[in-house]
């Protein structure tokens, strides 16, 4: 893994959701909802367990085109509902090894109707087999809102909890 002195990413995106936080820290949080969005385009998911509470495992399996798989582990480590999420999600190798140490924040401000969703993503340490990831990893969290966006409006005219 890289070491403290090496270049490490940190990332922040900002999106303003028509939807109210309920439905926000929902798609967040639950493991159904997850599973629809988590990951750049063409990537599917097929495992997605969700624990949302401090010490919870946050366990997603992403399936690329060609047939990888590249598993994403983290455990919860903060959880205000409706409010703020902060969790690992570690990406790791077919051997279960880890590739890239990430701490993600989001913190959730209710605006009138509206929710702003701030995602701030830190890279902790990274093995030097993980330099494509890595260069690519704000188009991949661009990607990966999109998906996040698409999910909470195919979900906001159902209430504020959404639907399964």
């Amino acid at each position: 893994m890289a070491g403290a002195t090496d270049k490490l990413p940190e990332l922040t995106f900002t999106r303003i959701f028509d939807a109210p936080r309920e439905l926000v820290f929902k798609v967040w949080t639950d493991p159904y909802h997850v599973a629809q969005w988590w990951g750049p385009h063409g990537l599917t998911i097929p495992l997605s367990r969700v624990d949302a509470r401090v010490g919870g495992l946050f366990e997603v399996h992403m399936l690329t085109p060609d047939g990888t798989l590249l598993p994403c582990v983290g455990e919860f480590r903060e959880v205000v509902p409706y409010e703020r999420i902060v969790f690992s999600s570690n990406l790791m190798n077919a051997e279960g090894e880890t590739l890239i140490d990430v701490v993600n924040t989001i913190t959730l401000e209710e605006i009138g109707s509206r929710t702003k969703m701030t995602l701030h993503v830190k890279v902790l340490a990274a093995d030097p087999r993980a330099a494509g990831s890595i260069r690519t990893m704000e188009q991949g969290w661009t990607e990966t809102l999109e998906r996040f966006a698409v999910e909470v409006m195919r979900n906001a005219g159902t209430g504020p909890a959404g639907s399964r």
